[in-house]
C-alpha cells in the first residue's frame, strides 16, 4: 500500500483538497452527459464509480473527519449508491497509511524517544490504517502490542472539516440542509472525542472491564505508561476483520456463536451500561474460527440520557405503539413531530414513523430472529428508498428526530449489517419492559 509523507492540516490547504475533489466530481459529470447523448441507454454505474474513486481518493489523503464521514456513509446501505458503499468501506481499515518519517517524528513529539527506544520491536509499515490513525504491531517485553498513532492534525481540523463536507453532503447524496444543521453538532462532538486518545483509554478499560463476564468475547489490555493524547498502545489481538472471517468459511454454529456476542454485548452496554460502542464497522471486530471474538476501538461512544432512552426504547416494545396518546408524546418528545405541524402533518408523519418502528424493530418482536433473511433487509432498504422519494419529507422545513438518535441508529443499523453479512440467527434478548404482552403469550 503507497505510504502517505504529508497530510494538508491548515484550512487553506485542506479547502484547496475540497475545491480540487469538486472540480474532479464536475468533470465526471460532464463526461457523464456527453456520453449521454451519444448514448442515451448509458447508465450511472459509470458516473458513481469515478465519483466514488475521486471521492476516496480526495478523502483519503486528508484523514480525519473528512474520511469518518465516507466510513458512516459506507455503513449506510440505504442511502449510497453500492460504487460509494465499496469504495468507503475501505476507510474502515484499508487508508493509505502515514510513511516513516512522520511515525518517527509523532513519538519524538510525545515521547522524546523514537519507537524504537520504547519498544524491543516496532513495525515501521503500518498493519491499518483508517479515519483517525493508524496501527503498527509492536513488542515489549515478549508481549505482542497493538500501537495506534492520530494522523496530524485531525483533532484541529475537525471544525472546518464538517463546514467544508456539509455542501458535498448536501448535494452529492440529496441530504436535507435542516437534518445536516441539525445533527453536525452531534457528530463533531463525537470526533473531537473520537481524537482525544486520554478519554478512550479511560473509556476502554472501563467498558471492558464491565463487559468482561460475557463469554466469548475478548478485550486488549492498555498500557498508559506507552499512550498519551495522539498515541494508544494495548494487547495485539488475534483474529480475523470480518470479510477475512467469512473466507475461512466458519460453520453455521460458529456464526451463530459470533453473533450472539455481538448483540449480547450491544444489549448489555445499551440497556445496563446506558452508553455504547457507537462504531460498530467490521474494522472494530476480530473474529475466530472457535466462536469468539475480540473487540477494539472505544473512541466513539454515544452515552445515552434517560429522557431519551425511556422515549426511544419504549417504542421497540409494539405495545407502546397500539397506545395513540402515548405515541403521539413520544414521537413529540423526540422530534418526530414538531410544533409547527399541522394536525394533518402530524397524522402523516405519526403513520409514516410507525411504519418504520414496526420495520426496523422487527427483530425485538421475536424471540430469535434470522438476520439471514435477506427478504426482510430488502425491505429495509426499500422503505429507506421511499423515504427519500417523499414530497413530504423532501419539502418539510425542520429535521425529525432527536440528535441523539444519530449514533444510536447508525450502531443498531451496523449491528444488522453485519449479522446479516454473517447470516446470523440470535436471540434477540433485551430487558423484561420491552417484551411485548404478545410475545409473552406466544
Amino acid at each position: 500500500m503507497k505510504e502517505q509523507n504529508s497530510i494538508p492540516t491548515s484550512k487553506v490547504a485542506r479547502a484547496t483538497k475540497f475545491v480540487q475533489t469538486g472540480v474532479k466530481i464536475g468533470g465526471n459529470y460532464l463526461k457523464h452527459n456527453v456520453k449521454k447523448i451519444i448514448d442515451p441507454s448509458i447508465s450511472r454505474d459509470e458516473l458513481h464509480q469515478d465519483n466514488a474513486s475521486d471521492i476516496y481518493s480526495s478523502l483519503s489523503e486528508m484523514k480525519g473527519s473528512a474520511l469518518k464521514v465516507t466510513q458512516m456513509l459506507s455503513m449506510d446501505k440505504g442511502m449510497l449508491p453500492r460504487a460509494y458503499r465499496e469504495k468507503f468501506a475501505m476507510s474502515q481499515y484499508s487508508a493509505p497509511p502515514l510513511s516513516g518519517p512522520l511515525v518517527m517524528k509523532t513519538f519524538k513529539k510525545h515521547f522524546g524517544k523514537t519507537p524504537q527506544e520504547l519498544f524491543d520491536t516496532f513495525e515501521m509499515n503500518a498493519s491499518n490504517a483508517a479515519s483517525i490513525g493508524q496501527v503498527h504491531k509492536a513488542t515489549k517485553d515478549g508481549i505482542d502490542l497493538a500501537v495506534k498513532i492520530q494522523y496530524p492534525g485531525v483533532s484541529e481540523s475537525i471544525g472546518s472539516d464538517l463546514k467544508m463536507i456539509r455542501p458535498i453532503a448536501i448535494a452529492m447524496f440529496g441530504l436535507n440542509e435542516n437534518d445536516v444543521d441539525r445533527y453536525m453538532g452531534e457528530v463533531a462532538e463525537k470526533l473531537i472525542e473520537e481524537t482525544d486518545y486520554h478519554l478512550e483509554l479511560k473509556r476502554s478499560v472501563e467498558i471492558s472491564e464491565a463487559c468482561s463476564h460475557i463469554e466469548g468475547l475478548f478485550f486488549p489490555k492498555y498500557y498508559p505508561e506507552y499512550s498519551c493524547d495522539k498515541i494508544l498502545t494495548m494487547d495485539w489481538l488475534k483474529g480475523f476483520h470480518l470479510n477475512e472471517f467469512l473466507k475461512t468459511n466458519p460453520s453455521q454454529e460458529v456464526r451463530n456463536q459470533i453473533g450472539q456476542l455481538l448483540w449480547d454485548f450491544y444489549d448489555f452496554q445499551i440497556h445496563t451500561l446506558r452508553q455504547v460502542h457507537a462504531d460498530p464497522h467490521p474494522g472494530n471486530f476480530l473474529m475466530r474460527e472457535d466462536g469468539t471474538m475480540g473487540v477494539i476501538d472505544f473512541g466513539c461512544i454515544k452515552v445515552i440520557n434517560d429522557e431519551f432512552y425511556d422515549n426511544y426504547f419504549a417504542l421497540i416494545n409494539f405495545d407502546t405503539l397500539e397506545d395513540e396518546e402515548r405515541t403521539v408524546q413520544i414521537f413529540k418528545t423526540l422530534d418526530f413531530i414538531t410544533k409547527s405541524d399541522t394536525d394533518k402533518e402530524a397524522k402523516f408523519f405519526t403513520e409514516l414513523f410507525k411504519e418504520m418502528i414496526y420495520l426496523l424493530g422487527k427483530p425485538f418482536a421475536v424471540e430469535e430472529f434470522d438476520f439471514a433473511d435477506d427478504d426482510y433487509f430488502e425491505s429495509v432498504y426499500l422503505y429507506a428508498e421511499k423515504l427519500q422519494n417523499l414530497e413530504e419529507l423532501r419539502k418539510s422545513k425542520v429535521a425529525r428526530g432527536s440528535q441523539h438518535g444519530l449514533y444510536i441508529n447508525r450502531t443498531y443499523f451496523g449491528l444488522y449489517s453485519i449479522l446479516n453479512e454473517l447470516r446470523a440467527k440470535v436471540t434477540t434478548t433485551r430487558p423484561e419492559w420491552l417484551c411485548s404482552k404478545a410475545l409473552k403469550i406466544a
